[in-house]
């Protein structure tokens, strides 16, 4: 969550220190008016800056990964630019929109403009002014129509398989925005280290709409395969799929993740990898818990033979550190990448001490009974803790049972608020904050 706060800091600051570089907001004479004037270019410059950025996310780049720990924090900073955008796009909307009302209402009263004298304009500059009108319109309403996208994306209630369907017209808005600002920001910024930048962000945004529309994001990580294997585990609503893939797959880390396609209706799914590689039998493993419509559906509506299209793989939840000790916390489904680990563990031995907890309010022995011949196979010690009979699990219990817990690193998947109360237990007892690795793995 630290990478994830200071980027969208990091961003926020470079357009306010470039944009300050090329304007102020403390213009001579200073009145409402000229005010609003530099305070309009301003918040344009950060909204439809943030608003590029979160489109340059969305391309799902693997180079930026390792700098922001994960595929699944590159997304949360994607939420919070998007959010970020559109409180500055509405207050941005205000002053103009707002203003203009006002005005009308005789609350203020609008100064005549000055004529310059002998002002004469360029071809680029005067094609730019004539759009003006017709640029502020097309702003206006692309403005209403990412409102409306944006808040459906942040209802959680809204079905995923709308929320695909829907969210990929933020591209459309973004490219009436995209021209709105290249018409109305002042033509001195594009001989300026602002303008250079915005030009790079909006050419980048730009492209990445494109592709959004056309369907092409990961394009290039796509591989086709056909379901293998089926087993369904009732009493813990949840399904074991196996896929073996065609050629393509670049083999994968255990812990990392893929979008999924069974159903171009529905749309990619992203699920956790349970299975180590092999490129012997191009095999995949993917373990699904019935938590929505989608998911409760898939007992029904998957078959063996079915074609599946299987994107990634993505993520840097991948058990990677110095630490000689690591401990484990797999919550219920949150399991899932951990049985990836002790697969691959068991493949290829380590000298690592590994302990796995595995909390889970939902029990079926023939699931135990395999997650135990893992571990026994990898070298794991396992800790069982089944709800209404062990209790629950927390930072103190973990300490009782390793002593030796300060030299270990903590490894946690699982509900979002559980982790993050384990996180600030360990944290407060001196745990460095670079040891508890958590993924965050919502994708809206």
């Amino acid at each position: 969550m630290k990478r994830i706060k200071v980027s969208l800091l990091v961003v926020l600051l470079l357009l306010t220190a470039l944009w300050l570089a090329a304007d102020t907001l403390l213009p001579e004479p200073f009145t409402y008016f000229s005010f609003r004037t530099v305070f309009m270019q301003y918040s344009g410059v950060i909204g439809i800056g943030l608003m590029s950025v979160a489109m340059l996310l969305a391309l799902r780049p693997k180079w930026l990964e390792p700098h922001l720990d994960g595929l699944d924090k590159m997304y949360r900073l994607h939420k919070w630019l998007g959010i970020a955008a559109l409180v500055v796009a509405i207050v941005h909307w205000w002053w103009g929109k707002g203003t203009k009302w006002m005005v009308g209402w005789g609350w203020l009263e609008k100064p005549a403009r000055k004529p310059v004298a002998g002002e004469t304009l360029g071809n680029i500059e005067g094609l730019l002014r004539s759009q003006r009108g017709f640029a502020e319109s097309v702003g206006e309403w692309a403005f209403y129509a990412a409102v409306v996208l944006i808040v459906l994306a942040l209802v959680k209630r809204f079905p995923y398989h709308w929320f695909v369907k829907t969210h990929k017209w933020i591209a459309v808005a973004y490219l009436a925005l995209a021209y709105h600002s290249a018409v109305l920001t002042k033509v001195e910024y594009w001989t300026q280290p602002v303008g250079w930048l915005m030009a790079a962000l909006l050419l980048g945004g730009t492209v990445t709409a494109l592709l959004t529309l056309t369907g092409r994001i990961g394009t290039g990580r796509k591989v086709t395969g056909t379901i293998a294997g089926l087993i369904d585990y009732p009493a813990l609503r949840v399904l074991e799929t196996a896929v073996v893939l065609e050629d393509g797959w670049r083999g994968h880390a255990a812990g990392q993740f893929a979008f999924v396609t069974s159903d171009k209706n529905e749309g990619a799914h992203p699920y956790t990898i349970a299975s180590a590689w092999n490129p012997a039998d191009r095999r995949l493993v993917f373990i699904t818990k019935a938590l929505g419509d989608h998911t409760s559906r898939l007992r029904e509506r998957l078959k063996i033979g079915m074609p599946v299209t299987v994107e990634g793989p993505y993520g840097c939840f991948d058990f990677e550190d110095a630490q000689p000790h690591q401990i484990w916390v797999g919550a219920g489904i949150g399991i899932t990448p951990f049985i990836a680990r002790l697969k691959q563990r068991a493949a290829t031995p380590d000298a690592k001490t590994i302990d796995l907890f595995h909390p889970t309010a939902e029990f079926d022995q023939a699931a135990i009974d395999r997650l135990t011949a893992d571990a026994e196979a990898a070298s794991v010690r396992l800790h069982l803790l089944v709800d209404g009979k062990d209790g629950r699990l927390n930072g103190e219990r973990i300490r009782a049972v390793i002593p030796e817990w300060q030299s270990a690193s903590i490894w946690f998947c699982g509900p979002p608020r559980f982790g993050q109360a384990l996180r600030e237990d360990f944290l407060a007892h001196g745990l460095p904050p670079e040891r508890f690795h958590q993924e965050l793995f919502q994708m809206r």
